[in-house]
């Protein structure tokens, strides 16, 4: 049976204490994510830029309290830390990788070539136009050069490229590939390993599970190790809901990933509640408002909570069962209040995706990563009593 909608820290701390310890007159301390995945993956997490100053205590210290990893949700977004050409905005980065030093976490930097959330000027000339090759390789390696460079040696990981293939296996059709072809992502990662050769390379995308970007993905990283360029992780983008996406497809992609040489990431994990609209998880992919399309505005009923928790907790057993190439799963948000699901596709939206709810509690499906051993020493043989 699945586990039962219980909401709260507490119900971690129940069921840590009924596989660990069934006396004793001492509560046991209560688990972390980070703690009770610690052998199988790091436990990463998106910060805003409130939390990474403080400005949101609680979701800070809670980031701080249950993950060893973190990715800035925006701060490092070409438009928000290179908005014009020559000019850098470090704040709010800075900001970003001293929380992680802080809290002695994996730090991970997104994205550094990505066609949304594009500088405006990135591209294009003074009248408007799509620049020439050579005026865009260089400033790609001036824009990589210059933010892999002032983080060398503390983010020890980066998304080099975003959200580049597109379903049927084609690439998408941003102004880097129009210019440069297929060789725009190459050149960043060679541009990336210059600037820093220590710090770990990732492809990351999203409907990974998808075969034609599957297999486009596969082909394109294993040209580039070829080629002797460093690639060391695919990151899955794990934008789900409860319909989609269909789990052996996603286990397929997961092997196939890892059959690269590569380690894979599960690197934006939500799970919208809500009926699905779109399976896309590209942010310009908006939708006209509709009457009944915001149902769970005053909360999540519990027969839709239980649903939910469910699907998670089948999502994770998957994920533990391939914990042997899976290095780090890493949520898109600290609380359920931060997810971009709550305003997207159709703005005011009012979504339950992450794996804290809006009180800072965690949720259920968490608690039932630990039923394995719960159910190993339930089915051991009783002792004799005598």
């Amino acid at each position: 049976m699945k586990s039962k909608v219980i909401f709260g820290l507490a119900s971690m701390a129940v069921v840590a204490s009924a596989a660990f310890s069934s006396c004793t007159e001492k509560a046991a301390p209560e688990p972390t994510l980070k703690e009770m995945f610690q052998d199988k993956f790091l436990m990463g997490v998106a910060i805003n830029e409130n939390q990474a100053s403080g400005l949101d205590s609680l979701g800070a210290a809670t980031a701080a309290k249950h993950f060893n990893a973190i990715v800035p949700e925006n701060v490092m977004k070409s438009a928000e830390i290179h908005p014009e050409e020559g000019r850098y905005n470090w704040e709010a980065a800075d900001q970003f990788v001293k929380f992680g030093e802080d809290n002695n976490m994996f730090i991970v930097g997104h994205c550094l070539i990505w066609h949304s959330q594009l500088a405006p000027w990135f591209c294009v000339n003074d009248k408007g136009e799509l620049v020439d090759s050579a005026t865009l390789k260089q400033r790609m390696r001036d824009h990589i050069h210059t933010v892999v460079g002032r983080y060398k040696g503390r983010v020890k990981g980066w998304d080099v490229v975003n959200e580049a293939i597109v379903e049927d296996g084609s690439f998408r059709k941003t102004p880097f590939y129009e210019i440069l072809g297929e060789e725009f992502i190459p050149l960043a990662f060679q541009y990336a390993h210059e600037a820093d050769p220590d710090a770990e390379l990732y492809y990351n995308d999203y409907g990974m599970n998808v075969e034609g970007r599957r297999n486009t993905v596969v082909r394109v990283v294993n040209e580039m190790k070829n080629r002797g360029l460093r690639v060391d992780g695919i990151g899955m983008q794990a934008h789900m809901g409860l319909d989609y996406p269909d789990l052996n497809e996603f286990e397929e992609s997961l092997m196939a990933f890892a059959g690269t040489g590569c380690n894979v990431m599960i690197t934006e994990w939500d799970m919208s509640a809500l009926p699905t609209l779109t399976q896309s998880a590209n942010v310009g992919d908006t939708i006209a408002a509709k009457a009944n399309i915001n149902p769970y505005a005053d909360g999540l009923p519990a027969d839709v909570a239980a649903q939910w928790n469910d699907r998670m907790e089948d999502v994770m057993r998957l994920l533990l069962k391939h914990s042997d190439v899976i290095s780090r799963v890493n949520a898109w948000g600290v609380a359920d209040g931060d997810s971009w699901k709550n305003d997207w596709p159709i703005p005011g939206r009012v979504d339950y995706p992450l794996l804290f709810d809006r009180n800072y509690q965690v949720k259920p499906f968490l608690a039932a990563s630990l039923e394995p051993e719960a159910e190993n020493v339930e089915e051991a043989p009783a002792e004799s009593a005598e």
